[in-house]
Protein backbone atom coordinates (compact mmCIF):
# COMPACT_ATOMS: atom_id res chain seq x y z
CA UNK A 1 0.00 0.00 0.00
CA UNK A 2 2.85 2.38 0.79
CA UNK A 3 4.26 2.04 -2.72
CA UNK A 4 0.84 2.56 -4.33
CA UNK A 5 0.25 5.59 -2.11
CA UNK A 6 3.59 7.11 -3.11
CA UNK A 7 2.97 6.47 -6.81
CA UNK A 8 -0.56 7.89 -6.51
CA UNK A 9 0.76 11.02 -4.79
CA UNK A 10 3.43 11.59 -7.45
CA UNK A 11 1.00 11.10 -10.35
CA UNK A 12 -1.98 13.07 -9.07
CA UNK A 13 -0.73 15.67 -6.58
CA UNK A 14 2.06 18.19 -6.80
CA UNK A 15 3.34 17.90 -3.23
CA UNK A 16 7.08 18.20 -3.76
CA UNK A 17 8.50 20.81 -1.36
CA UNK A 18 4.97 21.50 -0.08
CA UNK A 19 3.81 21.68 3.53
CA UNK A 20 0.70 19.66 4.28
CA UNK A 21 -1.80 20.11 7.09
CA UNK A 22 -3.05 16.60 7.92
CA UNK A 23 -6.49 16.38 9.54
CA UNK A 24 -6.20 13.68 12.20
CA UNK A 25 -9.05 12.40 14.36
CA UNK A 26 -7.22 9.44 15.89
CA UNK A 27 -9.25 6.95 13.85
CA UNK A 28 -7.55 4.32 11.71
CA UNK A 29 -7.94 6.22 8.41
CA UNK A 30 -6.28 9.44 9.52
CA UNK A 31 -3.63 7.59 11.54
CA UNK A 32 -2.60 5.66 8.43
CA UNK A 33 -2.62 8.83 6.32
CA UNK A 34 -0.40 10.70 8.80
CA UNK A 35 1.94 7.69 9.09
CA UNK A 36 2.31 7.36 5.31
CA UNK A 37 3.14 11.05 4.89
CA UNK A 38 5.63 10.81 7.76
CA UNK A 39 7.31 7.67 6.40
CA UNK A 40 7.67 9.30 2.98
CA UNK A 41 9.35 12.34 4.59
CA UNK A 42 6.72 14.93 3.69
CA UNK A 43 6.63 18.20 5.64
CA UNK A 44 3.46 17.84 7.69
CA UNK A 45 1.54 19.57 10.48
CA UNK A 46 -1.14 17.62 12.37
CA UNK A 47 -4.51 19.22 13.19
CA UNK A 48 -7.03 17.67 15.59
CA UNK A 49 -10.54 18.90 16.46
CA UNK A 50 -12.10 18.06 19.81
CA UNK A 51 -15.80 18.73 19.29
CA UNK A 52 -16.58 17.75 22.90
CA UNK A 53 -19.55 15.63 21.81
CA UNK A 54 -18.53 12.29 23.37
CA UNK A 55 -17.36 13.35 26.83
CA UNK A 56 -14.35 11.42 28.12
CA UNK A 57 -13.99 9.62 24.79
CA UNK A 58 -13.37 12.91 22.96
CA UNK A 59 -10.78 13.93 25.55
CA UNK A 60 -8.99 10.59 25.21
CA UNK A 61 -8.87 11.05 21.41
CA UNK A 62 -7.20 14.42 21.98
CA UNK A 63 -4.59 12.94 24.34
CA UNK A 64 -3.94 10.08 21.92
CA UNK A 65 -3.29 12.44 18.99
CA UNK A 66 -1.12 14.74 21.10
CA UNK A 67 1.07 11.79 22.17
CA UNK A 68 1.28 10.55 18.58
CA UNK A 69 2.52 13.94 17.38
CA UNK A 70 5.07 14.15 20.20
CA UNK A 71 6.41 10.67 19.40
CA UNK A 72 6.95 11.68 15.77
CA UNK A 73 8.29 15.12 16.76
CA UNK A 74 5.71 16.62 14.40
CA UNK A 75 3.93 19.91 15.14
CA UNK A 76 0.44 19.11 16.38
CA UNK A 77 -2.31 21.72 16.74
CA UNK A 78 -5.41 20.90 18.76
CA UNK A 79 -8.55 22.94 19.29
CA UNK A 80 -11.63 22.38 21.42
CA UNK A 81 -15.00 23.50 20.06
CA UNK A 82 -18.27 24.13 21.85
CA UNK A 83 -20.12 22.41 19.04
CA UNK A 84 -23.53 22.29 20.70
CA UNK A 85 -23.52 26.02 21.40
CA UNK A 86 -22.44 26.78 17.84
CA UNK A 87 -25.18 24.47 16.56
CA UNK A 88 -27.81 26.32 18.59
CA UNK A 89 -26.56 29.74 17.47
CA UNK A 90 -26.15 28.83 13.79
CA UNK A 91 -29.31 26.69 13.66
CA UNK A 92 -27.33 23.93 11.92
CA UNK A 93 -27.52 20.32 13.00
CA UNK A 94 -24.62 18.88 14.97
CA UNK A 95 -22.96 17.20 11.99
CA UNK A 96 -23.08 20.29 9.78
CA UNK A 97 -21.89 22.45 12.67
CA UNK A 98 -18.88 20.20 13.25
CA UNK A 99 -18.10 20.21 9.53
CA UNK A 100 -18.20 24.02 9.31
CA UNK A 101 -16.13 24.47 12.46
CA UNK A 102 -13.61 21.91 11.25
CA UNK A 103 -13.01 23.29 7.76
CA UNK A 104 -13.06 26.94 8.78
CA UNK A 105 -10.39 26.19 11.37
CA UNK A 106 -8.34 24.07 8.95
CA UNK A 107 -8.16 26.95 6.47
CA UNK A 108 -7.26 29.36 9.26
CA UNK A 109 -4.35 27.34 10.67
CA UNK A 110 -3.18 26.25 7.22
CA UNK A 111 -2.66 29.92 6.43
CA UNK A 112 -1.02 30.64 9.80
CA UNK A 113 1.41 27.72 9.37
CA UNK A 114 2.20 28.28 5.69
CA UNK A 115 0.63 24.96 4.67
CA UNK A 116 0.00 24.57 0.96
CA UNK A 117 -2.60 21.81 1.26
CA UNK A 118 -5.05 20.30 3.74
CA UNK A 119 -5.18 16.50 3.56
CA UNK A 120 -8.15 14.49 4.82
CA UNK A 121 -8.38 10.69 5.09
CA UNK A 122 -11.57 10.03 3.08
CA UNK A 123 -11.31 6.62 1.40
CA UNK A 124 -13.13 4.61 -1.29
CA UNK A 125 -15.85 3.36 1.07
CA UNK A 126 -16.58 6.95 2.17
CA UNK A 127 -16.92 7.82 -1.50
CA UNK A 128 -19.36 4.97 -2.09
CA UNK A 129 -21.45 6.05 0.90
CA UNK A 130 -21.60 9.61 -0.44
CA UNK A 131 -22.65 8.30 -3.86
CA UNK A 132 -25.52 6.28 -2.36
CA UNK A 133 -26.64 9.21 -0.17
CA UNK A 134 -26.72 11.57 -3.17
CA UNK A 135 -28.44 8.98 -5.35
CA UNK A 136 -31.15 8.40 -2.73
CA UNK A 137 -31.77 12.14 -2.38
CA UNK A 138 -31.95 12.68 -6.14
CA UNK A 139 -28.85 14.09 -7.74
CA UNK A 140 -27.47 15.30 -11.03
CA UNK A 141 -24.28 13.96 -12.52
CA UNK A 142 -22.12 16.17 -10.29
CA UNK A 143 -23.59 14.62 -7.16
CA UNK A 144 -22.87 11.12 -8.44
CA UNK A 145 -19.20 11.96 -8.84
CA UNK A 146 -18.88 11.64 -5.09
CA UNK A 147 -16.05 13.16 -3.09
CA UNK A 148 -13.55 15.08 -5.23
CA UNK A 149 -9.91 14.06 -5.06
CA UNK A 150 -8.87 17.72 -5.09
CA UNK A 151 -10.92 20.77 -4.21
CA UNK A 152 -8.84 23.92 -3.91
CA UNK A 153 -6.46 23.42 -0.99
CA UNK A 154 -8.25 20.25 0.13
CA UNK A 155 -6.69 16.97 -1.05
CA UNK A 156 -7.91 13.42 -0.41
CA UNK A 157 -5.12 11.02 -1.35
CA UNK A 158 -6.75 7.99 0.35
CA UNK A 159 -9.74 7.76 -2.02
CA UNK A 160 -7.81 5.14 -3.96
CA UNK A 161 -7.95 2.69 -1.06
CA UNK A 162 -10.74 0.69 0.57
CA UNK A 163 -11.45 0.62 4.29
CA UNK A 164 -10.25 -3.00 4.35
CA UNK A 165 -6.90 -2.10 2.76
CA UNK A 166 -6.35 0.70 5.25
CA UNK A 167 -7.23 -1.52 8.20
CA UNK A 168 -4.90 -4.28 6.98
CA UNK A 169 -2.02 -1.81 6.51
CA UNK A 170 -2.54 -0.49 10.05
CA UNK A 171 -2.41 -4.00 11.52
CA UNK A 172 0.67 -5.02 9.52
CA UNK A 173 2.55 -1.87 10.54
CA UNK A 174 1.47 -1.85 14.21
CA UNK A 175 -0.32 1.48 13.83
CA UNK A 176 -2.59 2.12 16.81
CA UNK A 177 -5.86 4.01 16.53
CA UNK A 178 -8.95 5.05 18.43
CA UNK A 179 -12.47 3.76 17.79
CA UNK A 180 -15.26 6.34 17.54
CA UNK A 181 -18.33 4.87 19.22
CA UNK A 182 -20.62 7.21 17.27
CA UNK A 183 -19.69 5.31 14.09
CA UNK A 184 -21.62 2.32 15.40
CA UNK A 185 -24.95 4.04 15.98
CA UNK A 186 -27.45 3.88 13.12
CA UNK A 187 -29.21 7.14 13.91
CA UNK A 188 -27.10 8.72 11.14
CA UNK A 189 -27.97 7.96 7.49
CA UNK A 190 -24.33 7.38 6.57
CA UNK A 191 -23.94 4.75 9.28
CA UNK A 192 -27.09 2.94 8.15
CA UNK A 193 -25.69 2.77 4.62
CA UNK A 194 -22.29 1.66 5.92
CA UNK A 195 -23.57 -1.12 8.18
CA UNK A 196 -26.69 -2.27 6.32
CA UNK A 197 -26.70 -1.53 2.59
CA UNK A 198 -23.06 -1.77 1.53
CA UNK A 199 -22.43 -5.19 3.15
CA UNK A 200 -25.38 -6.60 1.17
CA UNK A 201 -24.07 -5.12 -2.09
CA UNK A 202 -20.63 -6.57 -1.43
CA UNK A 203 -22.20 -9.94 -0.63
CA UNK A 204 -24.06 -9.95 -3.95
CA UNK A 205 -20.98 -8.79 -5.87
CA UNK A 206 -17.69 -9.27 -3.98
CA UNK A 207 -15.98 -6.90 -6.43
CA UNK A 208 -18.69 -4.26 -5.98
CA UNK A 209 -16.34 -1.57 -4.62
CA UNK A 210 -13.85 -2.02 -7.47
CA UNK A 211 -16.71 -1.97 -9.98
CA UNK A 212 -18.01 1.22 -8.40
CA UNK A 213 -14.59 2.91 -8.62
CA UNK A 214 -14.38 2.01 -12.32
CA UNK A 215 -17.90 3.27 -12.99
CA UNK A 216 -17.21 6.51 -11.17
CA UNK A 217 -14.08 6.95 -13.28
CA UNK A 218 -16.27 6.76 -16.41
CA UNK A 219 -18.74 9.18 -14.85
CA UNK A 220 -15.91 11.61 -14.19
CA UNK A 221 -14.77 11.38 -17.81
CA UNK A 222 -18.35 11.91 -18.99
CA UNK A 223 -18.65 14.97 -16.76
CA UNK A 224 -15.48 16.49 -18.19
CA UNK A 225 -16.69 15.83 -21.74
CA UNK A 226 -20.02 17.48 -20.98
CA UNK A 227 -18.41 20.52 -19.35
CA UNK A 228 -16.08 20.99 -22.31
CA UNK A 229 -19.01 20.96 -24.74
CA UNK A 230 -21.15 23.22 -22.57
CA UNK A 231 -18.22 25.66 -22.51
CA UNK A 232 -18.10 25.58 -26.33
CA UNK A 233 -21.80 26.39 -26.51
CA UNK A 234 -21.33 29.18 -23.97
CA UNK A 235 -18.50 30.67 -26.02
CA UNK A 236 -20.79 30.69 -29.07
CA UNK A 237 -23.68 32.35 -27.26
CA UNK A 238 -22.42 34.43 -24.32
CA UNK A 239 -20.77 37.82 -24.81
CA UNK A 240 -19.57 39.26 -21.52
CA UNK A 241 -19.89 43.03 -21.14
CA UNK A 242 -19.14 45.33 -18.22
CA UNK A 243 -22.42 45.02 -16.35
CA UNK A 244 -24.34 42.49 -18.40
CA UNK A 245 -24.05 39.45 -20.63
CA UNK A 246 -25.57 39.31 -24.12
CA UNK A 247 -26.76 35.82 -25.06
CA UNK A 248 -27.32 35.02 -28.74
CA UNK A 249 -30.46 32.94 -29.17
CA UNK A 250 -29.95 31.26 -32.55
CA UNK A 251 -27.37 28.69 -31.34
CA UNK A 252 -29.55 27.86 -28.32
CA UNK A 253 -32.69 27.43 -30.41
CA UNK A 254 -30.92 24.85 -32.58
CA UNK A 255 -29.13 22.88 -29.88
CA UNK A 256 -30.10 19.28 -29.19
CA UNK A 257 -31.08 18.24 -25.64
CA UNK A 258 -32.06 21.84 -24.97
CA UNK A 259 -33.43 21.13 -21.48
CA UNK A 260 -30.11 19.78 -20.29
CA UNK A 261 -28.10 22.55 -21.98
CA UNK A 262 -30.27 25.29 -20.46
CA UNK A 263 -29.90 23.68 -17.05
CA UNK A 264 -26.11 23.64 -17.32
CA UNK A 265 -25.87 27.18 -18.70
CA UNK A 266 -28.24 28.92 -16.31
CA UNK A 267 -27.97 26.89 -13.09
CA UNK A 268 -24.94 28.98 -11.96
CA UNK A 269 -27.22 32.05 -12.12
CA UNK A 270 -29.87 30.34 -9.94
CA UNK A 271 -32.46 29.80 -12.68
CA UNK A 272 -34.19 26.49 -11.90
CA UNK A 273 -37.37 26.39 -14.02
CA UNK A 274 -36.37 24.91 -17.39
CA UNK A 275 -39.85 25.42 -18.85
CA UNK A 276 -39.63 29.18 -18.23
CA UNK A 277 -36.13 29.30 -19.73
CA UNK A 278 -37.36 27.53 -22.89
CA UNK A 279 -40.14 30.12 -23.25
CA UNK A 280 -37.53 32.90 -23.09
CA UNK A 281 -35.91 31.50 -26.26
CA UNK A 282 -38.97 32.63 -28.25
CA UNK A 283 -40.39 35.38 -26.03
CA UNK A 284 -41.35 38.82 -27.34
CA UNK A 285 -38.93 41.66 -26.71
CA UNK A 286 -39.08 43.03 -23.18
CA UNK A 287 -40.15 39.78 -21.50
CA UNK A 288 -38.32 39.25 -18.20
CA UNK A 289 -37.44 36.23 -16.07
CA UNK A 290 -36.06 36.48 -12.54
CA UNK A 291 -33.94 34.28 -10.31
CA UNK A 292 -32.96 35.12 -6.70
CA UNK A 293 -29.71 36.68 -7.96
CA UNK A 294 -30.11 37.48 -11.67
CA UNK A 295 -32.64 38.41 -14.31
CA UNK A 296 -33.06 37.84 -18.03
CA UNK A 297 -34.57 40.31 -20.50
CA UNK A 298 -35.50 39.17 -24.01
CA UNK A 299 -34.59 41.08 -27.14
CA UNK A 300 -35.39 40.26 -30.76
CA UNK A 301 -32.68 37.64 -31.19
CA UNK A 302 -30.83 37.83 -27.89
CA UNK A 303 -31.21 37.70 -24.12
CA UNK A 304 -29.64 40.11 -21.66
CA UNK A 305 -28.41 38.58 -18.40
CA UNK A 306 -27.77 40.91 -15.48
CA UNK A 307 -27.03 40.51 -11.81
CA UNK A 308 -29.61 41.92 -9.43
CA UNK A 309 -27.73 44.15 -6.98
CA UNK A 310 -28.88 45.94 -3.84
CA UNK A 311 -29.47 49.67 -3.90
CA UNK A 312 -26.58 51.97 -3.18
CA UNK A 313 -26.46 52.84 0.52
CA UNK A 314 -25.90 56.53 -0.21
CA UNK A 315 -29.30 56.82 -1.85
CA UNK A 316 -32.74 56.58 -0.36
CA UNK A 317 -35.91 55.36 -1.95
CA UNK A 318 -38.25 52.48 -2.63
CA UNK A 319 -38.40 50.02 -5.50
CA UNK A 320 -36.80 51.45 -8.63
CA UNK A 321 -36.91 55.07 -7.43
CA UNK A 322 -33.76 56.55 -5.89
CA UNK A 323 -33.67 59.92 -4.15
CA UNK A 324 -30.72 62.31 -4.00
CA UNK A 325 -31.25 64.83 -1.22
CA UNK A 326 -29.64 68.27 -1.16
CA UNK A 327 -27.96 67.44 2.15
CA UNK A 328 -25.76 64.97 0.27
CA UNK A 329 -23.79 68.08 -0.73
CA UNK A 330 -23.57 69.57 2.78
CA UNK A 331 -20.02 68.40 3.48
CA UNK A 332 -18.66 68.02 -0.05
CA UNK A 333 -19.19 69.52 -3.48
CA UNK A 334 -18.80 66.17 -5.25
CA UNK A 335 -20.60 62.90 -4.65
CA UNK A 336 -20.28 59.60 -6.45
CA UNK A 337 -23.02 57.03 -6.53
CA UNK A 338 -23.75 53.69 -8.09
CA UNK A 339 -27.22 52.22 -8.33
CA UNK A 340 -28.74 49.16 -9.89
CA UNK A 341 -32.06 47.45 -10.09
CA UNK A 342 -33.38 44.45 -11.95
CA UNK A 343 -33.08 46.38 -15.23
CA UNK A 344 -29.69 48.04 -15.36
CA UNK A 345 -26.71 49.59 -13.58
CA UNK A 346 -25.76 53.26 -13.36
CA UNK A 347 -22.76 55.05 -11.89
CA UNK A 348 -22.68 58.86 -11.67
CA UNK A 349 -20.54 61.67 -10.32
CA UNK A 350 -22.23 64.94 -9.32
CA UNK A 351 -20.28 68.14 -8.73
CA UNK A 352 -21.45 71.65 -7.78
CA UNK A 353 -19.56 74.45 -9.58
CA UNK A 354 -19.96 78.05 -8.39
CA UNK A 355 -19.56 81.15 -10.54
CA UNK A 356 -16.47 82.84 -9.09
CA UNK A 357 -12.92 83.69 -10.05
CA UNK A 358 -12.13 79.95 -10.26
CA UNK A 359 -15.04 78.99 -12.49
CA UNK A 360 -15.99 80.91 -15.66
CA UNK A 361 -18.94 79.35 -17.49
CA UNK A 362 -18.35 79.08 -21.24
CA UNK A 363 -21.88 78.45 -22.49
CA UNK A 364 -20.75 77.31 -25.93
CA UNK A 365 -18.39 74.81 -24.38
CA UNK A 366 -21.17 73.52 -22.15
CA UNK A 367 -23.51 73.15 -25.13
CA UNK A 368 -20.91 71.05 -26.95
CA UNK A 369 -20.37 68.65 -24.03
CA UNK A 370 -20.62 64.96 -24.91
CA UNK A 371 -23.64 62.86 -23.98
CA UNK A 372 -21.92 61.42 -20.91
CA UNK A 373 -21.75 64.82 -19.18
CA UNK A 374 -24.67 67.15 -18.45
CA UNK A 375 -24.71 70.66 -16.93
CA UNK A 376 -27.71 72.08 -15.08
CA UNK A 377 -28.58 75.39 -13.47
CA UNK A 378 -28.42 74.16 -9.88
CA UNK A 379 -30.90 76.73 -8.58
CA UNK A 380 -33.63 75.65 -11.01
CA UNK A 381 -33.55 72.10 -9.67
CA UNK A 382 -35.94 70.98 -6.96
CA UNK A 383 -34.64 68.45 -4.46
CA UNK A 384 -34.77 65.64 -3.85
CA UNK A 385 -33.56 64.70 -7.30
CA UNK A 386 -34.99 61.40 -8.46
CA UNK A 387 -33.40 58.62 -10.49
CA UNK A 388 -36.00 56.36 -12.08
CA UNK A 389 -37.19 54.66 -15.25
CA UNK A 390 -40.06 55.74 -17.53
CA UNK A 391 -43.61 56.27 -16.34
CA UNK A 392 -46.79 56.40 -18.40
CA UNK A 393 -47.34 59.93 -19.76
CA UNK A 394 -43.77 61.17 -19.20
CA UNK A 395 -42.73 64.23 -21.18
CA UNK A 396 -39.90 66.76 -21.19
CA UNK A 397 -38.65 69.84 -23.08
CA UNK A 398 -35.58 68.71 -25.07
CA UNK A 399 -32.76 71.26 -25.03
CA UNK A 400 -33.34 73.93 -27.68
CA UNK A 401 -37.11 73.34 -27.80
CA UNK A 402 -39.83 75.42 -26.18
CA UNK A 403 -42.48 72.76 -26.65
CA UNK A 404 -42.81 69.61 -24.65
CA UNK A 405 -42.30 66.20 -26.18
CA UNK A 406 -43.65 62.90 -24.98
CA UNK A 407 -40.90 60.62 -23.78
CA UNK A 408 -42.45 57.76 -25.75
CA UNK A 409 -42.18 59.84 -28.97
CA UNK A 410 -38.56 60.70 -28.14
CA UNK A 411 -37.80 57.00 -27.73
CA UNK A 412 -39.35 56.23 -31.12
CA UNK A 413 -37.40 59.04 -32.83
CA UNK A 414 -34.18 57.79 -31.24
CA UNK A 415 -35.00 54.24 -32.44
CA UNK A 416 -35.02 52.69 -28.96
CA UNK A 417 -35.67 48.98 -28.73
CA UNK A 418 -38.09 47.73 -26.09
CA UNK A 419 -35.08 46.70 -24.03
CA UNK A 420 -33.48 50.16 -24.41
CA UNK A 421 -36.68 51.84 -23.25
CA UNK A 422 -36.88 49.59 -20.22
CA UNK A 423 -33.23 50.16 -19.31
CA UNK A 424 -33.05 53.95 -19.77
CA UNK A 425 -32.46 55.96 -16.58
CA UNK A 426 -34.00 59.39 -16.02
CA UNK A 427 -32.72 62.15 -13.72
CA UNK A 428 -35.71 64.13 -12.47
CA UNK A 429 -36.21 67.38 -10.61
CA UNK A 430 -39.01 66.04 -8.46
CA UNK A 431 -41.69 65.11 -11.05
CA UNK A 432 -39.98 66.85 -14.01
CA UNK A 433 -37.45 65.06 -16.21
CA UNK A 434 -34.17 67.00 -16.16
CA UNK A 435 -32.06 64.56 -18.18
CA UNK A 436 -32.71 61.50 -20.29
CA UNK A 437 -29.37 60.23 -19.06
CA UNK A 438 -26.81 59.91 -21.80
CA UNK A 439 -29.16 61.46 -24.39
CA UNK A 440 -30.77 64.88 -23.85
CA UNK A 441 -31.26 67.38 -21.03
CA UNK A 442 -34.41 69.41 -20.44
CA UNK A 443 -34.45 73.00 -21.68
CA UNK A 444 -35.96 74.23 -18.39
CA UNK A 445 -32.82 73.35 -16.43
CA UNK A 446 -30.11 74.47 -18.85
CA UNK A 447 -27.24 76.77 -17.87
CA UNK A 448 -27.72 80.44 -18.84
CA UNK A 449 -25.81 83.71 -18.41
CA UNK A 450 -27.68 84.21 -15.16
CA UNK A 451 -26.62 80.87 -13.69
CA UNK A 452 -24.71 81.21 -10.43
CA UNK A 453 -24.24 77.52 -9.61
CA UNK A 454 -23.92 74.55 -11.94
CA UNK A 455 -24.60 70.92 -11.18
CA UNK A 456 -22.28 68.88 -13.37
CA UNK A 457 -23.37 65.25 -13.72
CA UNK A 458 -21.03 62.73 -15.35
CA UNK A 459 -21.61 59.09 -16.26
CA UNK A 460 -18.72 57.04 -14.89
Amino acid sequence: MKERFEEHICQNFNLKDKRILVAISGGVDSMVLATLFYQLNYDIVLAHCNFQLRGEESDQDEIFVRNFGENLAVKTIIKRFDTLQFSAESKLNTQLSARKLRYDWFYEIASENQCDYIATAHHADDNLETFIINLSRGSGLDGLLGIPQKNGKIIRPMLLFSCEEILEFAKQNSIHWREDSSNQTEKYVRNKIRHTIIPVLKEIHPTFLENFKETQHYLSQSSRFIEENIQKIKEQCFEEREYQTIIRLEPLRNVSDVDFVLHKLFYPYNFRNISDLKKMLYAESGKQLFSPTHHLISGRDYLVLMKTSPKNEELEGEGIIFLINENHFDKKDTIKLSISDVRSYLSLEMTILKRDINHFFDLEQLKNANNEVAYFDYDTLQFPLILRHKNEGDFFYPIGMQQKKKLSKFYIDEKYSLFDKDQQWLLCSQENIAWVIGKRIDNRFKVTNKTQRILKVSIL
